[in-house]
């Protein structure tokens, strides 16, 4: 089987470090519970400079490098390779985070799977020629059997593969979220992705 895995609130809990640097950076109330959109700036009603700057902090290989591992994220993951299935990291973040993103994931256990900084969500400054960057022709060439992924917004990636099964991991900002068919699964942590996938 070949597996494709979102990143950010996926394998890592990015979104509880951003909560928390918008609480430091700006006095936000905001809770991790409160985080309704994906839309950051939105959830945080920061002014594009602010956003900036919260991007920027959050991006930091110090601030990369400090997220927690969402529980039993590589335990699951290093099952799947031991059982000779293909799994693939496909992110949005910018390519610039790449030696940090990569780290992270070695120190997590992850060292044998392949990431690749797919520009998601029209962010032209994300590209950058490398061997990791996927362009969206490129992209459009793989095919995947499972898609774990966070955001709605990911959701268009998927239209090519109709018998792709997504399982959507529950996020406070994906809650009112319509799953667009029987192929996608709301699935609240890795032991039920575990449990549900293969």
């Amino acid at each position: 089987m070949k597996i494709y895995i979102d990143f950010d609130d996926c394998l890592s809990e990015t979104a509880k470090t951003i909560v928390d640097c918008a609480h430091k950076m700006f006095g936000s109330t905001v809770t991790y519970n409160e985080f309704y959109f994906f839309d950051i700036a939105k959830t945080f009603n920061l002014s594009p400079e602010d956003y900036d700057r919260l991007m920027h902090e959050v991006h930091r290989p110090e601030v990369l490098l400090s997220y927690d591992e969402a529980p039993g994220a590589s335990e699951t993951v290093n099952g799947w390779l031991d059982q000779g299935h293909e799994v693939s990291i496909i992110t949005g973040r910018p390519y610039n985070t790449y030696e940090p993103s990569r780290r992270w994931l070695d120190e997590h256990g992850l060292d044998r799977v392949p990431l690749y900084f797919l520009n998601k969500y029209g962010r032209d400054f994300f590209y950058e020629d490398s061997e990791y960057n996927l362009e969206l022709e490129d992209y459009y060439k793989m095919h995947f059997d499972y898609a774990i992924e966070d955001s709605p917004k990911a959701f268009k990636f998927f239209e090519h593969l109709p018998d792709l099964k997504v399982m959507l991991f529950d996020r406070p900002w994906n809650r009112d979220c319509e799953l667009p068919g029987d192929n996608f699964t709301r699935s609240p942590d890795w032991k039920f992705i575990k449990e549900h996938v293969i």
